[in-house]
């Protein structure tokens, strides 16, 4: 048996024993170190985004998790090795002492890797893949100048740590004074405090009113969508990250996006990217240092306190950019 967190209800997750998954021929076995509660999570937990079917299922809805290889017909997956764990968002089983995750969503790491710092590839990767969409190719030339991102987070200052690498400065806001430190320590040319200020108003200030050139949506509310599409400026690029916050048709400002003829991208399913490249990219880049992770591994929870670690979650964190589990495993 093992101990595992699970969405019983909708906003109801409880920590309860399970029987050890036996994995199918296509699976490997994984004994969980750590997880991290993504924004999707909270979504899928809180606002009725969960697969009524997978209700009661062990770990659910977690997908970013790290750990060892308990068992495995796979000879790169060898038992004792450790690997990342990316399953597609509504099947994970992250919240778990054990998960039978499919191969093709598991990246073996190396030897000896820091699996708890390598936890949060998973995260990094899907800003790695949604870049590609974000920006043009380096080789075209066209890199803007100045781009602004909304939502402090793990994702938003992932996104803004890429940037940079790129030579582009960043504005970026949030609610949270906090996370808007941590921007500042990352490199963040501006920080804004909303909803005291305003990342249209800063936007439009550094750019003589016309907006900036990128504006990359991380927060996943429909206020924060508009206010993407209001400060980029004409024929501008704005990136979508965030989850949607409705199921359904939700508002949002068709008629001032056509005035000013934007580029808009969506970015989604990062796990079925071939060769999970995205993934196996930011793995690179944290471990040459390339990419700070650090402020994401403050906020921890032990598995047994899992339902006020989602809380935690969905209060932002309480000013911590990420809220992560500890698996029994990796205290043993």
């Amino acid at each position: 048996m093992m101990r595992a967190a699970s969405l019983v209800r909708s906003g109801v997750v409880e920590v309860r024993d399970f029987p050890i998954p036996e994995p199918g021929p296509d699976q490997v076995l994984v004994k969980m170190h750590y997880a991290s509660i993504c924004g999707s999570d909270v979504h899928v937990i809180f606002d009725g985004f969960h697969t009524p079917e997978y209700l009661g299922r062990p770990g659910y809805p977690g997908h970013e998790g790290i750990g060892i290889v308990a068992a495995s017909s796979y000879p790169q997956f060898p038992v004792g090795s450790p690997v990342l764990t990316v399953p597609f968002g509504q099947r994970g089983g992250c919240f778990a002492e054990y998960q039978a995750v499919d191969a093709a969503q598991t990246i073996a790491l190396p030897a000896g890797s820091d699996v708890r710092r390598l936890l949060l590839a998973q995260q990094l990767g899907t800003t790695v893949f949604a870049m590609t969409r974000f920006l043009p190719p380096a080789s075209t030339g066209a890199r803007p100048a100045l781009a602004a991102v909304i939502g402090a987070g793990s994702a938003g200052l992932f996104f803004l740590q890429l940037l940079r690498a790129q030579g582009i400065e960043v504005i970026i806001s949030d609610l949270n004074r906090d996370r808007l430190k941590v921007a500042e320590q990352l490199g963040a040319a501006q920080t804004v405090l909303e909803p005291a200020e305003s990342i249209i108003d800063s936007a439009r200030a550094q750019t003589g009113g016309a907006g900036v050139e990128l504006v990359i949506e991380a927060a996943g509310y429909d206020v924060t969508r508009a206010a993407a599409v209001d400060a980029v400026r004409q024929r501008g690029t704005v990136g979508f990250f965030g989850y949607p916050q409705v199921r359904g048709l939700a508002p949002f400002p068709v008629e001032r996006s056509f005035r000013k003829e934007l580029n808009m991208a969506w970015s989604n399913n990062t796990q079925a990217e071939p060769g999970l490249a995205s993934f196996r990219t930011a793995i690179d880049l944290i471990q040459a240092g390339a990419i700070e992770v650090d402020h994401c591994l403050q906020s921890v929870y032990d598995l047994e306190d899992a339902p006020a670690a989602v809380a935690a979650a969905r209060a932002y964190g309480n000013g911590a950019a990420k809220v992560g589990l500890v698996l029994p495993a990796a205290t043993r």
